[in-house]
């Protein structure tokens, strides 16, 4: 087993290193820290050669196989996997390049082809496949009166993660799944994708606050260690280890598909990623790392900019400049109206690895402190050093819901007729700011336009040929009429969600 394919966390860093079942299972390291790979895989010298001709399917064996031992999946049983987890999608590029002006080397990576319109699917279509996989392997040949192994799945979602895990888990056998969303701060759609799935382990509760309340509710159950051991709970947010591993392939997938298009290796290419919990940007920076040549990968805020502001001075502040409190902006885009970034832990991990440590423990430490530091006060100052590394392979922007809105005109113009969804638009502003002929930029698209009808319309509304009604789906207009179960949880309170848990897996016949 490599040291690819074992796992430590940010904020412990100690010995022994756990293996990829366990850090799956477990979502969240002790004490609140994330898993990371004890080394990041390199690509082999010839991966070029071997690679760039494979279907995403097979790239995506190559790329798992890094960081996950034969000795836990077989190389057979992970193709197989791989095989389920994306025959669910609807073109069979999975995630296809489109050109949005190929005279200024601009193109879109289109992520929403998956069965809920999002880029969330080719994540968690693998980890509910995995998570099925490992259980069904501990209940092999126990009988009807022996204990089986489970799992609780409890997830916080700002739209889209909700769906994708709920759609990713439905019906699966000994997994229940539970999913935290803001009352009234999703979009319709969104709501209704999570909503009317009715499946016996599907639990939605829509909580009174903000998606960083859900959050926190959620870091804070996994940290419950007498609740979690009782429940045995499982993570498919993007502090599941299996998630960011999971992205990594589109990176490399649409470098590949990006050569083919130009007709040349030539390529100087920078990935513009629509960011709020710093997920998707960091497989990008993981793909980096392992050897894919990106020139720069760019964080795309929109007014919740609490990365854009760190990039810019090195200061991880919840309070903006011109505010006293620490809330959340309402926005056009609202899978990205977070307020705290949870994966940037793990990129802050390596840049104090490489810049301020010694060992792996010392940049724990490290972590550990900045994070108390944050969560006690509200912000931490990195060191400059730690910032100017960081700025060698990142650069970000912020953009306004007027800018988001413009975007969308300017792409529907530019392309005659081609639509992006609010957090697309996101991105697409600011590749937009940047084209120079020089480079080129593959903007992320995470969402398909008609999970967000409101904002295309406030963009579109009057423009010759645009109906609403021709951007939305026949699976989405089924939804109106279906029935719905959500649970609302009166106030973001970890015993108020421990009890609603505790209810739906006794009404669901569950003994604990």
């Amino acid at each position: 087993m490599t040291l690819s394919q074992q796992y430590l966390s940010t904020r412990s860093s100690n010995k022994p290193y756990l293996s990829f079942e366990a850090t799956v299972l477990r979502g969240l390291a002790p004490g609140g820290g994330l898993f990371i790979p004890a080394e990041i895989a390199s690509v082999p010298e010839d991966y070029l050669t071997k690679w760039k001709d494979l279907s995403f399917q097979d790239l995506a064996f190559e790329i798992f196989s890094l960081y996950i031992s034969p000795s836990e999946i077989s190389a057979a049983e992970l193709k197989q996997l791989i095989a389920r987890s994306y025959s669910t999608f609807r073109d069979d590029s999975v995630t296809p390049l489109t050109v949005l002006d190929k005279e200024r080397k601009f193109y879109l990576l289109e992520l929403f082809h998956g069965p809920t319109y999002a880029f969330k699917d080719v994540a968690l279509q693998f980890v509910g496949n995995l998570f099925e996989f490992f259980l069904q392997r501990k209940n092999a040949g126990k009988g009807e009166n022996d204990t089986r192994d489970r799992l609780t799945v409890v997830g916080a979602t700002s739209g889209d993660t909700g769906s994708a895990a709920i759609y990713g888990l439905r019906n699966k056998k000994d997994v229940s799944i539970f999913i935290l969303h803001p009352l009234d701060k999703v979009s319709p759609i969104q709501e209704l994708q999570m909503t009317t799935v009715t499946d016996a382990n599907v639990h939605n509760f829509a909580v009174k606050g903000n998606f960083d309340n859900c959050q926190e509710i959620v870091k804070s159950l996994f940290d419950d260690v007498e609740f979690n051991q009782k429940h045995h709970l499982g993570a498919v947010n993007s502090i599941n280890w299996a998630r960011i591993l999971a992205q990594i392939t589109y990176y490399f997938y649409s470098y590949f598909t990006l050569l083919k298009k130009v007709g040349s290796e030539n390529v100087s290419v920078r990935y513009v990623v629509p960011t709020g919990n710093f997920g998707d940007v960091l497989a990008g920076f993981y793909a980096k790392r392992m050897g894919l040549p990106i020139d720069k990968l760019i964080v795309s805020t929109n007014a919740n900019d609490i990365l854009d502001r760190f990039w810019k001075s090195g200061v991880y502040e919840m309070k903006r400049p011109s505010s006293d409190v620490e809330a959340v902006v309402e926005t056009l885009s609202p899978a990205m109206d977070i307020l705290i970034s949870s994966n940037f832990e793990r990129l802050l991990w390596y840049l104090a690895r490489e810049q301020l440590s010694s060992s792996n423990e010392e940049a724990g430490q490290y972590i550990q402190k900045w994070m108390i530091e944050l969560k006690t006060t509200g912000k931490v100052a990195v060191p400059q050093s730690v910032l100017d590394a960081g700025l060698k392979e990142f650069a970000s922007d912020s953009v306004s819901d007027v800018q988001t809105v413009e975007s969308i005109k300017t792409i529907y113009e530019l392309t005659s007729g081609y639509i992006i969804d609010p957090h697309t638009a996101v991105a697409v502003t600011a590749s937009l700011r940047r084209l120079d002929g020089h480079h080129t930029y593959v903007a992320l698209s995470t969402a398909h336009p008609a999970k967000f009808g409101d904002a295309v319309d406030k963009a579109l509304k009057g423009k010759d040929e645009y109906s609403p009604d021709d951007v939305l789906p026949e699976a989405f207009k089924a939804l109106k009429s279906m029935p719905k179960k959500v649970t609302v949880i009166e106030k973001p309170d970890k015993e108020l969600v421990k009890a609603a848990i505790e209810h739906e897996l006794k009404d669901e016949g569950i003994v604990f």
